[in-house]
């Protein structure tokens, strides 16, 4: 039997809807968010061994949920955190409306790239290489990662072979939990919507 790897989006926080936050310091869950996050616990099948987050605090606070409902301690992964969005980290999405490369992201996702940012290949390939390696550090334990919309996106387009500029069909809600079943070369995803936005 493989392993099995759940990808779960932080919960709600209060700049969703509004800016672009990226690695932008201070963004933290809301009251909505922590009850998304307490209510994705009951979800998460099987149970999983080990948690690791993302070293964003919104995702550090659901993994530390997560991982008290579980009773496990809680590992920070560099290679699961957000997507560096370079100068438009902190942009209102009303800003960004205006600017072509934004544009350009959105509708070619992959060749665009954000301005002295990270490209969805590079985000892809240290996501995709870090759960590629779980085996050789948990074996076949079931490990569940709280990370952001891009990273989980990635891996899903990656393992689903998702061209990149198809990405709006991968939707990543907050609170939502991917599960990745690996057994020998194949993969097979089930997804579990977040709770009610």
């Amino acid at each position: 039997m493989g392993k099995t790897v759940h990808l779960v989006r932080h919960g709600h926080h209060a700049l969703i809807a509004s800016m672009l936050c990226g690695r932008m310091a201070g963004v933290e869950l809301d009251e909505h968010g922590r009850q998304q996050i307490l209510q994705c616990a009951a979800r998460i099948i099987p149970v999983p061994l080990i948690i690791q987050s993302s070293p964003q605090p919104r995702a550090k606070q659901s993994a530390a949920i997560l991982a008290s409902h579980f009773g496990l301690p809680l590992e920070i992964a560099s290679a699961v955190d957000e997507i560096d969005f370079g100068a438009w980290t902190g942009r209102t999405f009303c800003e960004l409306e205006s600017d072509p490369e934004w544009k350009r992201w959105n509708s070619r996702r992959g060749t665009g790239c954000p301005p002295d940012g990270e490209s969805m290949q590079r985000l892809q390939q240290r996501v995709v290489q870090h759960l590629d390696r779980l085996g050789e550090k948990t074996g076949n334990a079931t490990v569940l990662i709280v990370s952001h919309a891009e990273p989980i996106r990635a891996a899903l387009m990656h393992y689903a072979n998702i061209a990149f500029d198809d990405f709006l069909s991968v939707a990543v809600e907050p609170a939502s939990v991917n599960t990745l079943c690996f057994d020998g070369s194949e993969v097979h995803i089930s997804r579990t919507e977040g709770v009610a936005a």
